[in-house]
């Protein structure tokens, strides 16, 4: 084995896939409700973006960010097109989106200190680690950068109560995703825009997973109304192509000037030939109500079917990001839905996440419904078994 041990792997080796089902080496078909942990928002092997990378092979792959590239310049116009924003900054991925929304923070307010919030998930780099209010993300590598603070989520009155002249930008997630799929109420997301006003600082919007349609708008602050001085976007901006894009406001531009931030393979021309091939799909008004109505009635269903269970404490979430949060560790019944040929992801020890594509079907999501029924029944009986000694 020469990789290194970083990440906690499954026994499944995926060998292809199409849409929303994918196949291991056994021949096994599963329902695909991770995908790429909010990546393939259009499925497996969408025809569309597979057809227009193809179409990019054949001229160039990559070019130097020192010359122009039109490819960019198109990709770039849809993300400002559907939002509020300018400008757009491409890199790799939702880190690199963060450490620039950071960089360009600092260097256009001339200050230090940012807030984010308890449980938020910025990233992996040192910077976007230090940004992260998760301990389990921190440990082990030493003193972190002392200019964040980390605040509790979804508590105005916290955010009311901040002073701090010396703040930079306030960077938070409209829905918390590894955090535990904990959507921000309007009034706490409301509170951190105008405490931005109030403190002559940048509000940073970290929709890395959020984004691109999963909640059922091109970005989830514009379910809330809210007016970002920055976005970071990723994950589902490519249909898995390794992308990230840092959106911001035209007042921002002379601080990301020539030679202040860079990328070598940011941006190039197969990746934002899949970005532009992606959005022309999702940014369609008829698209993304097709995901606030296949999510709510999914969510709807969920609620109604595992009511009956004692084991499931709640169910959360907006648009195709939905948390059924339990009462007991998680983890045994990912292992159950996975036997069953349901692929989930976890959102912390107790929450099952689910984030199928968004073009999944009715028949698709009515099967996973009844999967999870299953598998949450298997569960509890075995929890029931092993504390009474006997079956219900």
């Amino acid at each position: 084995m020469n990789l290194f041990p970083t990440y906690k792997r499954f026994p499944i080796n995926i060998v292809s896939g199409k849409g929303t089902v994918v196949t291991d080496e056994n021949g096994k078909d599963y329902l695909d409700f991770v995908s790429g942990i909010a990546v393939c928002n259009l499925g497996h092997c969408p025809e569309n973006v597979k057809q227009a990378v193809e179409d990019q092979m054949e001229k160039i792959w990559h070019v130097s960010n020192l010359y122009q590239l039109p490819e960019q310049e198109e990709a770039a116009s849809w993300l400002t097109r559907f939002t509020e924003l300018d400008h757009v900054f491409f890199c790799n991925s939702g880190a690199e989106a963060n450490e620039a929304a950071i960089k360009l923070a600092r260097k256009y307010t001339g200050k230090e200190k940012i807030y984010s919030f308890k449980q938020s998930f910025h990233g992996r780099t040192f910077a976007t680690m230090s940004a992260t209010g998760q301990e389990k993300i921190q440990q082990g590598y030493g003193t972190l950068l002392p200019t964040f603070e980390y605040l509790p989520y979804n508590d105005p009155e916290a955010v009311n109560n901040l002073t701090d002249e010396n703040t930079a930008a306030i960077m938070v997630e409209v829905i918390q995703g590894e955090g535990g799929v904990i959507p921000g109420s309007s009034e706490f997301l409301q509170a951190v825009q105008k405490k931005c006003e109030q403190l002559n600082c940048l509000l940073i919007i970290d929709e890395v997973q959020t984004g691109i349609g999963r909640t059922g708008y091109p970005f989830a602050y514009q379910h809330h109304h809210l007016d970002p001085d920055i976005v970071t976007s990723a994950k589902g901006l490519g249909s898995g192509f390794p992308v990230g894009a840092m959106l911001g406001k035209s007042k921002l531009k002379a601080s990301f000037s020539a030679g202040a931030h860079g990328t070598t393979f940011g941006g190039n021309p197969l990746a934002t030939a899949a970005v532009t091939a992606t959005l022309n799909t999702i940014f369609n008004d008829s698209f993304l109500k097709g995901v606030r109505d296949k999510g709510a009635a999914f969510k709807q269903t969920l609620e109604t079917k595992l009511a009956p269970f004692d084991l499931v404490e709640t169910i959360r979430g907006q648009g195709l990001m939905i948390g059924i949060v339990l009462k007991e560790a998680a983890m045994p019944l990912l292992q159950k839905l996975q036997e069953l040929g349901l692929m989930t992801v976890l959102a912390g020890p107790n929450v099952i996440r689910l984030l199928p594509p968004l073009t999944v079907t009715e028949s698709e999501l009515n099967q996973a419904s009844e999967l999870l029924e299953t598998a949450i029944k298997q569960y509890q009986d075995s929890l029931y078994s092993q504390t009474t000694g006997s079956k219900k």
